[in-house]
């Protein structure tokens, strides 16, 4: 039995590992923070994704418009791509409307093939002709000059694409038609190898250019994309926002610091940006949120300039053969120059979702408090229903925050750590809880069932009080009991009674086999000599005495219990096989097996210990007369089994001796 020292002791050693385990937990998770595996950005992406279709809106700013090269443009002028003479008509179409301004979602980076100028050159080349063209202006001679000179005197800005696994060498793309300086000193932008550019004829026609790379998620999901990228030791910006500076007739904007991270200002807008120059975009639903207008409605001159006049314009293609689709939690099909309307309205709608620049510590300091939090009500409040309503309570805080700096602040900051912790925590602590419990409740058993020992101990002393000769009779006979039974259940025999629970219960019944001889007067009991027929007959009741006192305390407990086959054992270890027996003359199987087990165990050791009316025989004449009583005295399959373990009966003999 352990002392309370001991107790304390182990006590501190367990609520050590339990704290140790959940600070192991704590910083595991909390660690997720600044971790990019795709486990935790799962998390951080469900939560994203949950908050924006919650809070989504369908309504869009009236200030953009796309023109689309659909699928019916292209059906109507022809297939992509077109010649650049008729993409310089779409855009002076939309430009003699008056726009604010306009952004050219297209890179012309290859020369037009269908131009005069090129046609010449390629003939000249192959066949060594010089072809020669009446009637046609020099201007539409070269497709891409013109297109040029149109790009040039419509002001619209155009596109190019910045590339991280290679190098161009191709330096026409270093003009930078906007300055955007670093004032915060935090800034981390991807830094480009290479850039895709337009033509030389047209590139160097472009007054106002912005790069249209987008990023999706490693779930293949778009939802932010670069506002600003590093090549060549300057920042250039993307084409939606190269459009809106150029709208507002913005060349110079800075990165700043502010209350919830880095924000680009651009005159009176304040655009929020993360540490690596990207916007978190909040998409308003599905694709064609924005008005949509076809090319070619517009080249058929059939919208009105009051559809486009004073409005943004972005001119690029939803053809799915462009290869210009993207996937966000709404579509799946979300043509890519609609993206640059939806910055664009965010930024003049004020709702560019914020990811603070210290979210990841915020992050961390939520999974803290939660670990210290959960690991204070575990020691402080026994009942798991204190921990469940807690723990369920310190969820709700932190998910109701984080909805709310989103829903009122446009910020997010993910609970899904904090959250995971304490549902990870609760659960170890509930398992906890139910292994102490558990342990508890067999330490409670283990003190039940010694009590329930030195009961039966009691009660067969006052045997031995009266019959001082049993000696050690009652630990013999417990373990050849418990050995023949265990033997027979390996061999499948009585495999419908043969439990691990029967023996068990067996071994702690034996004891109380002859716990009747108490009714037998001591001039019977302790007789040295031959009883006679009367005193026999006096004898033979304690066996139904045994069995009834054992049943009256049996009666008095619920359920199965060790008492009731102690009455088995007590009333029938004294029948035989054959009928013949006492006290009811029982035969065959309808005595008990715990009976049929007993008998031959029992008179087994009678045989081979001293009694006052008879010597100890050796263990051979005892096999033998056991070996006599099969099938009369004794159930014959357990006679086998007896001899079948015959060095174990006799090891059991030899270790308890008198």
């Amino acid at each position: 039995m352990k002392t309370p020292l001991q107790k304390d002791r182990q006590s501190r050693t367990v609520n050590l590992l339990i704290s140790l385990v959940v600070i192991f937990i704590t910083i595991t998770f909390g660690a997720g923070s600044y971790l990019d595996t795709p486990f935790f950005k799962k998390i951080d992406f469900f939560f994203y994704d949950q908050f924006m279709k919650y809070f989504v809106t369908r309504d869009t700013s009236d200030k953009i418009r796309i023109i689309d090269i659909d699928e019916a443009s292209l059906s109507a002028v022809g297939q992509w791509p077109w010649p650049r003479y008729r993409l310089a008509q779409l855009v002076t179409a939309v430009s003699e409307m008056q726009p604010k301004a306009m952004g050219l979602d297209i890179i012309f980076s290859e020369p037009d093939r269908v131009s005069l100028k090129n046609i010449q050159q390629q003939f000249k080349k192959d066949f060594n002709l010089d072809l020669g063209f009446t009637g046609v202006p020099l201007s539409l001679s070269d497709n891409d000059g013109y297109l040029g000179h149109v790009l040039r005197k419509t002001g619209i800005v155009g596109a190019r694409y910045f590339y991280f696994d290679h190098f161009n060498k191709n330096n026409i793309c270093t003009h930078n038609p906007i300055q955007i300086r670093d004032r915060s000193g935090l800034l981390s932008l991807p830094k480009a190898t290479g850039v895709l550019c337009n033509t030389d004829q047209i590139e160097n026609k472009l007054e106002y250019t912005g790069f249209m790379n987008n990023r999706h998620d490693e779930d293949g999901i778009l939802r932010q994309v670069p506002l600003l990228i590093e090549f060549q030791g300057e920042i250039f910006a993307h084409l939606a926002l190269s459009t809106f500076l150029k709208a507002h007739g913005i060349t110079r904007a800075q990165v700043l610091k502010g209350l919830y991270g880095l924000y680009i200002e651009a005159g009176k807008y304040k655009i929020p940006v993360t540490k690596n120059g990207y916007v978190q975009m909040r998409f308003t639903g599905s694709a064609r949120s924005h008005k949509f207008i076809s090319a070619v409605d517009i080249l058929n001159n059939n919208v009105s300039q009051s559809d486009l006049q004073d409005k943004i314009i972005f001119i690029g293609s939803s053809a799915v053969g462009l290869n210009d689709i993207h996937h966000t939690i709404f579509d799946s099909q979300f043509p890519g120059v609609e993206i640059h309307g939806v910055i664009l309205d965010n930024i003049y709608k004020n709702q560019t979702i914020i990811r603070p620049i210290r979210a990841r510590e915020i992050v961390l300091g939520g999974c803290v408090i939660t670990g210290v939090l959960m690991t204070f009500l575990f020691f402080n409040f026994s009942g798991p229903t204190v921990l469940f309503f807690a723990t369920l309570a310190w969820i709700s805080v932190v998910f109701i925050s984080s909805v709310l700096s989103y829903g009122k602040l446009s910020v997010f900051v993910s609970p899904g750590l904090p959250v995971l912790i304490a549902v990870v925590l609760f659960t170890f602590f509930s398992y906890v809880r139910f292994v102490l419990a558990r342990r508890a409740s067999f330490m409670w058993f283990k003190r039940l069932a010694s009590s329930q020992q030195l009961t039966m101990e009691a009660m067969v002393s006052m045997v031995e009080t009266r019959d001082p000769e049993t000696g050690q009779h009652i630990q013999r006979t417990q373990h050849y009991a418990r050995a023949l039974a265990e033997y027979l259940k390996r061999n499948g025999e009585f495999s419908d009674i043969l439990t691990d629970d029967y023996i068990a219960t067996l071994f702690l019944s034996v004891p109380l086999h002859d716990i009747g001889k108490v009714g037998i007067p001591d001039n019977i009991l302790l007789k040295s000599g031959k009883l006679t027929d009367e005193e026999f007959e006096h004898m033979k009741q304690h066996a139904s005495y045994g069995r009834e006192i054992i049943e009256r305390a049996a009666n008095k407990i619920n359920g199965d219990n060790y008492l009731k086959m102690g009455a088995e054992i007590a009333g029938s270890h004294h029948e035989k096989w054959n009928g013949e027996g006492y006290p009811k003359g029982v035969a065959g199987e309808e005595i008990p097996l715990s009976g049929r087990i007993m008998a031959i165990s029992d008179v087994y050791d009678a045989l081979i210990s001293r009694r006052c009316y008879k010597p100890p025989f050796p263990h051979e004449k005892a096999m033998e007369i056991i070996l006599e009583g099969k099938g009369s005295l004794f159930d014959p399959v357990i006679v086998d089994a007896f001899f079948e373990i015959e060095p174990e009966i006799k090891s059991i003999a030899s270790k308890f001796t008198d």
